[in-house]
């Protein structure tokens, strides 16, 4: 044997009860789970220790991260040991060289501006493959990105897609999904994903369906009329056959304080009907986006060169006020906009630094501010509401996602924090789920979300992602106020048997690799 883990509490991923055991671990697997009559090359004593699969980030940002930090400390350091990209319908493959030009700048506050990446890939399977080449951190699944491929076929342009357009979407689809994509995202408060309707989504998600992926949208609103966003979400993938996950499900802004039940009855009701759903969520209050994604989706029509060319003119900003503070652009999720609530998290360019940690004071400073860093400012939004994330994280269905952006001098620190704060806060400290409950919503239910048979679980013959932590001690270290501190009470994580995190300090090791869909039996 390999490794010899003695005397672990082991919590397996799959809701049940704990036991204490040794656990095995020979060429990257599980290899068995029990009393070790013989010893390992290597032995470590987890007395007071849990170890529990790794954890799978269902909505992860670290698109670029990855590429240009082997250490990426700030997923591995939680015990996360998979990451889902593509997220919200934008990243950087399929593209062509005007669709990564315009896709780069769109996202720049997301995943930064990429001057320091090599983009020699232009599909899916040659993004995989780059990681595979580079050598990453930690496991990365991928999405087809829905925008960028509308991107890519339509420009940005807010019209229907024709017969032959929506063809050649269809197409680029099928494409991601046979080189190793697990499904599809949308980002339908983002430009130009946001463009599409129903229609056109669900001749997209039938694609999906028969590669056997998942579609996950963030979809049309998180605050006004959110429940007939989720609706609409639900009646999309019900028509297309397609399982459906909900990308960071929540219920935002006062009109929906209190309301998550609503949220969670509507889902009850599909869920008995047969449909596939499942959700993610981060366990704060505070959102994080680009201070550009609150505009109005015409203001996006054309392009990020577009947008500043809009900003810029006086009487086109005057609009855009007007839909922000006045009627509620969709952009905002169609509610105005109470900038109090608007905090800067980061800036592209370093000579707008005095903004971030500021809270924006009116629509001037904003246009400012957008124009001076080109669309690049992240911001947080105050909006959220503790009792709807408590009451959408006790659901069956419910996973765990960071929708981290790495992004910033102040990013949000469900970033760096998100795994060991539902372990250490919701778990020990307010007893909203029990420490083996929250350990599948971590792990075991996204790997059966994932379709991953040898993932997700502490079984003989899985591969060994494991994670070892004090349950006493576990916290996240990150805080508002100092967002990249990193968590405590996790000494050890494997991936493939091998420790990315060793007595609490990241290792030299690149043990992650690109995890590709498994294909269906039968296709």
């Amino acid at each position: 044997m390999d490794l010899v883990i003695r005397g672990a509490r082991v919590v397996d991923g799959t809701g049940g009860p704990s036991y204490t055991a040794d656990v095995a671990v020979h060429e990257g697997r599980i290899a068995g789970i029990g009393r070790s009559r013989s010893g390992g090359r290597r032995t470590l004593d987890a007395d007071g220790l849990v170890l529990a699969p790794g954890f799978t980030d269902m909505h992860a940002h670290s698109d670029l991260a990855l590429l240009r930090d082997p250490d990426h400390s700030a997923k591995a350091a939680q015990g996360v040991t998979l990451e889902v990209l593509g997220q919200d319908g934008l990243s950087y493959a399929p593209v062509d060289e005007r669709t990564l030009a315009e896709v780069r700048a769109a996202i720049a506050g997301w995943n930064g501006p990429g001057d320091d990446v090599d983009f020699d890939w232009r599909t899916v399977g040659g993004y995989l493959d780059r990681l595979d080449r580079t050598g990453i951190a930690v496991n990365a699944a991928y999405l087809v990105p829905q925008g960028t491929v509308r991107a890519y076929v339509l420009g940005w342009q807010d019209r229907p897609a024709t017969p032959p357009e929506l063809d050649r979407m269809r197409t680029l689809v099928a494409e991601g999904l046979a080189q190793g994509a697990v499904g599809m995202s949308s980002g339908l408060t983002y430009t130009p994903g946001m463009y599409a309707q129903g229609a056109e989504l669900a001749g997209l998600c039938r694609v999906v369906a028969a590669y056997g992926g998942y579609y996950c949208p963030h979809h049309r609103s998180y605050g006004h009329r959110a429940l007939d966003a989720y609706a609409e979400m639900v009646a999309l993938a019900r028509e297309a056959g397609c399982a459906l996950h909900l990308a960071h499900a929540t219920m935002n802004f006062p009109e929906n304080r209190g309301r998550a039940p609503e949220l969670l009855a509507l889902l009850d009701a599909a869920l008995a009907e047969g449909c596939d759903i499942t959700l993610d969520s981060y366990p704060y209050t505070a959102g994080c986006t680009t201070l550009a994604a609150l505009l109005p989706s015409w203001a996006g029509e054309g392009g990020p060169e577009a947008v500043l060319a809009r900003l810029r003119d006086e009487a086109w900003a005057e609009r855009i006020r007007h839909a922000l503070e006045v009627t509620g652009s969709d952009g905002c999720h169609g509610v105005p906009v109470d900038w109090s609530a608007i905090e800067v998290s980061g800036v592209t360019d370093p000579a707008l630094a005095a903004y971030v940690g500021t809270r924006l004071p009116d629509w001037d400073t904003a246009r400012r501010l957008l124009l001076g860093d080109r669309l690049g400012p992240t911001i947080l939004q105050h909006v959220g509401h503790e009792e709807n994330v408590r009451a959408i994280m006790r659901h069956r269905i419910h996973t765990g996602g960071s929708d981290g952006i790495l992004q910033g001098a102040k990013p949000h620190p469900r970033a760096y924090g998100t795994f060991p704060h539902y372990l250490g806060h919701y778990v020990r400290e307010l007893g909203v789920l029990s420490l083996e409950e929250c350990v599948a919503h971590l792990a075991g239910r996204p790997a059966a979300r994932l379709r991953l048979p040898d993932r997700g679980l502490v079984r003989q013959g899985h591969r060994a992602d494991l994670v070892l932590f004090d349950p006493l001690t576990v916290a996240a270290g990150s805080t508002y106020e100092d967002p990249r501190a990193r968590p405590t009470g996790i000494p050890h994580v494997l991936i493939d048997g091998r420790f990315v995190v060793r007595e609490g300090r990241r290792t030299d090791v690149l043990a992650g690799r690109a995890v590709r869909r498994t294909p269906l039996r039968g296709r």
